[in-house]
């Protein structure tokens, strides 16, 4: 069985190394004067002689990529450029919706394999079901080569109410079948689950910030609200940041009007505040926020709100540290350039960035691996912080800037010391591809059971710590897992039920014996 090798997924958010296009490729006359000086100038006339005189046929679009690559390398790591294709994949990330025929897949065995078709999505509507193999979309071979991501995504995108035939394989039948799928306007979630953790306490997860994400919180809110939530716990771990407008929302939901949320100051010192307005949904009521080393950006904007403004406590471990603004600029070929503009302040007055040395990424992002050499995420006595920049909550607490934001509580990594890099592994699809493939295996197993079946016949079998470490091993990651073995099982565990059941019932397993939660729930 051929299965894809996993790479170990140490920097979550690392800045993609490109460049920014040149707008407008203008063949100037060799005879054409330049002053002495005009540096931009200059390399417009070498791109030109290049492109008129060089010997060999060069694509000097790729010259001006890598050449303006190596000028924002020299900035600062979060000034970056997108290519026209990842800011297509981007700005629908971002948007909160994309138009698609719905569904979860991966590349199995150089097939598309459908894990779960969305919900009420095109694909459900048409008959297709987990474990399905896309063969054609069309007439569009689809499997038996290698295809990147956004090749895959080309073939199942497009416009609304637009069709495309696609042949299916069905190995439960063994049957090949074509069904036309009418692309729809597809939802893409950044709140993943709100659902309550007892009688009173509410659980919001956030997985990223997108246009809609403010929006989705309200109505979170609202739910939770109506269930008799009286204290809310936000989990933002894992969550890279994106919209700043909607961590804005979110802190404005919680903070009373006039208190600040945030303050930005540009090269020339100019500062803009935001001020939450009158209108929040839960202003009173305790509020707790999660995060960890891979909280970053908006996320870090939100918990600083909360934890300065003294509306609620801080648990996790110390969050990654990106505090510049960025400004996106787009480009007439639908690339752009995100450029940093302004450094965001806390409402003490403190900058979450983490120090950097101007072309050095590489030493940027290893601060994150010094965390583990460092203990850091064991200890919290081992968390580097300056007595020099102390600052003052609205009560007078001391807390710290200087890179991330520090834990009010603080809760060590879960998985055992040697094994790091086993709680990432567990975060990415890995265990969402092991799972899929032991349900390949025998997938009328778990056909007809009810959840509590489900959960009672999976706890008896002790076996999938070890086939996931085999999976592993095979997939080229040989990671012994003896010393956590349990933390392996409840996330196999909730797996089978998203795959199964959905994401409430995943979210219902895997927070059952979250430290962080308990850490909460107890306090």
């Amino acid at each position: 069985m051929k299965i894809n090798k996993i790479y170990i997924p140490f920097l979550f958010f690392s800045c993609v190394a490109l460049g920014i296009v040149i707008g407008g490729w203008i063949n100037y006359p060799v005879e054409r004067t330049y002053a002495k000086n005009d540096y931009r100038a200059k390399l417009n006339r070498l791109l030109n002689f290049i492109d008129n005189e060089y010997v060999d046929e060069v694509k000097t679009d790729s010259i001006v990529d890598l050449t303006v690559t190596n000028i924002l390398a020299s900035l600062d790591p979060h000034s970056v450029y997108v290519t026209p294709k990842e800011q297509a994949l981007l700005a629908d990330n971002m948007k909160g919706d994309f138009v698609g025929v719905g569904i979860n897949f991966y590349t199995y065995n150089d097939t598309i394999a459908v894990i779960k078709p969305i919900e009420g999505g095109p694909a459900a509507k048409a008959g297709i079901r987990e474990g399905d193999r896309i063969l054609f979309a069309d007439k569009t071979k689809l499997f038996g080569k290698k295809l990147k991501s956004e090749e895959l995504y080309n073939k199942l995108r497009g416009e609304p109410n637009s069709e495309v035939v696609l042949t299916i394989y069905r190995k439960s039948t063994k049957k090949t079948f074509k069904t036309t799928v009418v692309r729809d306007v597809i939802p893409l979630k950044s709140v993943d689950v709100a659902t309550l953790l007892n009688a009173t306490t509410g659980y919001i997860k956030i997985e990223r910030f997108s246009e809609t994400t403010g929006r989705e919180f309200h109505t979170a809110l609202q739910k939770l609200k109506g269930q008799g939530m009286q204290s809310l716990v936000i989990d933002l771990r894992e969550n890279g940041g994106g919209v700043m407008e909607s961590a804005v929302a979110i802190a404005d939901e919680l903070l009373k009007e006039n208190e600040l949320i945030v303050f930005t100051k540009n090269k020339k010192g100019a500062i803009e505040k935001t001020y939450a307005t009158e209108e929040g949904l839960f202003e009173r009521g305790k509020v707790t926020l999660l995060i960890d080393e891979n909280s970053a950006s908006a996320s870090e904007i939100l918990a600083g709100a909360i934890q300065d403004n003294d509306r609620g406590l801080v648990v996790g471990r110390r969050s990654f540290g990106k505090g510049l603004v960025q400004r996106e600029m787009n480009f007439d070929d639908g690339s752009a350039v995100r450029l940093t503009i302004a450094r965001y302040y806390t409402p003490s007055g403190r900058s979450i960035q983490k120090p950097y040395r101007k072309g050095d990424a590489a030493a940027y992002y290893k601060e994150f691996e010094d965390r583990f050499e460092s203990g850091e995420l064991y200890e919290k006595d081992k968390i580097k912080i300056s007595d020099s920049l102390k600052f003052k909550t609205k009560k007078g607490r001391i807390v710290y800037g200087g890179g991330g934001i520090v834990p009010d509580i603080f809760v060590p990594l879960e998985s055992a010391h040697g094994e790091e890099s086993l709680e990432y592994i567990l975060k990415t699809g890995v265990v969402g591809h092991f799972v899929f493939e032991q349900l390949d295996q025998n997938r009328k197993l778990y056909a007809n059971l009810s959840f509590d079946q489900f959960l009672a016949a999976i706890q008896k079998d002790a076996s999938y710590a070890s086939k996931f470490e085999k999976y592993l091993e095979e997939s080229g990651v040989p990671l012994k897992l003896e010393n956590s073995k349990a933390l392996v099982n409840r996330y196999v565990q909730a797996e089978f039920a998203r795959q199964l059941f959905g994401d409430a019932d995943y979210y219902r397993l895997l927070l059952k014996e979250d430290p962080m939660i308990q850490k909460v729930l107890k306090k």
